[in-house]
């Protein structure tokens, strides 16, 4: 059960350096596009692959140059007693320290025995793998792996085309679930006497003519040939191996035949079988194929839900239906922050978990806005639509997602937002000013570089909204209240929240005979709007239909306060 303690980058491609402790079960990998996942993957792979070449090029080398080599190390734990062998490999056998992360030079008490073995590529682009330990380097001691260890550590690669781990070609996964060896190969070979054999006697009448033209001219010629030529397959040429071996279905049709999906699920659990004999598999684009809830089965027989999870797994993904099948301590966020590349852990607490649960989008955009409710996910919503009408980037394409904080105290939003913050996100929250969060909750958000908006003192969407509109928008608030509300509702909120001094039709009449609003009338409408679970727009829907087709047109000749922070909002992301 060989596993990946550390994995060490350096001059990759895009990555510079990189250092990372993986887990030992699933490893998701996501990041904005560019940022290294898939490279990642690949460096495992040449590095741990059981091949005796890879091609490389000058693309493959850090900002192209040529002149600082490509050095990728991948320490093994859980190492099988072949590979623990002090005569063969005693100079390179080395230390980890499960609780640390650390790779310490020399085997201890109380730490793993693990082998670290590197592949280098200098710039005549021929890579060498090599063990590699300090006390060796130090005195010039050189070592490779044997081949049959190459094997036995080699990952299985799910990619695109399944089609070589469906046959028993070398390293598949069908041929490390297959013991006989011996028998196998004996077979085979009876296979490509008996094809010789069946060919030449089916081919000897099509071509007799050439064959008689032939045993004519070597007879003239003196040209020995027994008593004629025949027309059989070339020993050389037809060389039956493993690889010939496929799986079929029972009408005799190749499962090679079958989709990209099938063939990737397929492969999926065969490599759970195999998970004695293979135990890292590498998987990108582990959506690429699959329906939503195949993806699922996929990643249930990858071990994403066992206790005991039975493979090493890397995967890449863009999927929010991939993120929300997993948990925090399987997802792993790719970041370049001043030429270094990290790999953040996302973890598992309350605010993660959360997220992953019900905005899974989130964690696949680069920046997001946090907010308070279902109401203000609709204010977003509902204005990027408007401001897309005018020919303006949509949020989506700034790589902005919305995550719904789902109400409850205001401390809640920002330390949703703190716990995106440290996954490398740009993080805005929007809340509301009726209920202030703890002083030093907010100030920790600040301080690590995030940003809040939020309405007048005291105030909730609602009131901020009666109390900054022009009247024409609050005509258009009132009108959508009684669309979306029974009229008893309405009536019956703003004759208890003005104890009945106040009533829907007095405000009506008043506004028909070519009044404005009232500051307190503003007030009033404002409370009575949003009694809680009751509230007259508490969905996303309504409040996205109020943000285009209300607030938008009219935010013109809205106060200024409000304009700024609605102004302020599209600031914020295309600043991102």
């Amino acid at each position: 059960m060989v596993r990946i303690r550390k994995l060490e980058i350096r001059h990759f491609r895009a990555i510079k350096a990189l250092d990372w402790s993986p887990s030992q079960g699933v490893n998701c990998l996501i990041g904005p596009g560019d940022s290294g996942k898939s490279s990642i993957l690949d460096a495992i792979d040449f590095c741990l692959g059981a091949r005796r070449s890879v091609s490389f090029s000058d693309t493959d080398f850090y900002s192209l140059n040529v002149n600082v080599p490509i050095t990728i190390s991948v320490t093994l734990g859980c190492l099988p007693e072949t590979m623990i062998n002090l005569e063969a490999y005693g100079d390179f056998l080395r230390g980890f320290n499960l609780q640390t992360a650390v790779v310490e030079d020399e085997p201890g008490v109380g730490l793993e025995t693990v082998v670290t073995l590197r592949l280098q590529v200098t710039g005549d682009l021929e890579p060498t793998w090599m063990l590699y330990s300090d006390r060796a380097a130090q005195v010039g001691t050189e070592r490779s792996l044997a081949w049959k260890d190459r094997s036995l550590i080699a990952p299985a690669r799910i990619g695109s085309f399944a089609n070589m781990n469906l046959s028993w070609s070398r390293n598949s996964i069908l041929n490390r679930l297959t013991e006989d060896r011996p028998e196998l190969s004996g077979a085979l070979a009876g296979a490509a006497r008996q094809a010789r054999e069946n060919f030449g006697a089916q081919a000897s009448a099509q071509l007799r003519r050439p064959l008689d033209i032939v045993n004519q001219t070597s007879r003239d010629l003196g040209v020995p040939v027994g008593e004629g030529a025949q027309a059989l397959l070339d020993a050389h040429a037809v060389s039956i191996g493993d690889g010939a071996i496929a799986l079929h279905n029972s009408a005799g049709i190749p499962l090679r035949s079958l989709g990209t999906g099938s063939s990737r699920l397929l492969v999926a659990g065969l490599q759970r079988m195999a998970a004695d004999a293979a135990t890292i598999a590498l998987v990108d684009e582990v959506e690429y194929g699959l329906e939503p809830h195949r993806l699922v089965r996929f990643l249930d027989s990858m071990g994403a839900k066992d206790p005991q999870q039975p493979l090493q797994v890397f995967i890449t993904t863009h999927s929010p239906v991939a993120l929300r099948e997993l948990s925090g301590d399987q997802l792993y966020v790719v970041r370049n922050v001043l030429d270094r590349h990290l790999v953040l852990a996302a973890g598992t607490s309350n605010d993660v978990q959360s997220t992953l649960r019900a905005d899974p989008e989130a964690f696949l955009a680069k920046q997001v806005i946090v907010c308070e409710g279902a109401s203000e996910v609709g204010l977003i919503r509902g204005l990027d639509q408007f401001w897309g009408f005018a020919n303006n980037d949509s949020f989506l394409a700034r790589g902005c997602a919305y995550v719904n904080a789902g109400g409850g105290t205001t401390d809640n939003v920002y330390n949703r937002g703190s716990a995106l913050l440290g996954l490398g996100y740009r993080v805005l929250l929007l809340v509301d000013a009726d209920k202030p969060p703890t002083p030093e909750v907010a100030q920790a958000f600040l301080d690590r570089g995030g940003h809040a908006m939020t309405w007048g003192q005291g105030r909730a969407l609602e009131d901020e909204l009666f109390a900054s509109l022009p009247d024409l928008a609050i005509d258009a608030l009132i009108a959508k209240a009684l669309e979306v509300n029974d009229l008893e509702r309405v009536v019956g909120h703003i004759q208890s929240k003005s104890d009945g001094r106040s009533s829907l039709q007095a405000i009506q009449e008043h506004r028909a005979a070519g009044n404005g609003y009232s500051e307190q009338t503003r007030v009033l409408l404002g409370i009575a709007s949003r009694i809680r679970s009751k509230g007259w727009y508490k969905s996303v829907t309504t409040y996205q239909a109020i943000a285009k087709d209300i607030i938008g047109p009219h935010l013109p000749t809205a106060q200024g306060g409000f304009q700024r922070i609605i102004n302020g909002i599209r600031e914020w992301v295309n600043a991102g």
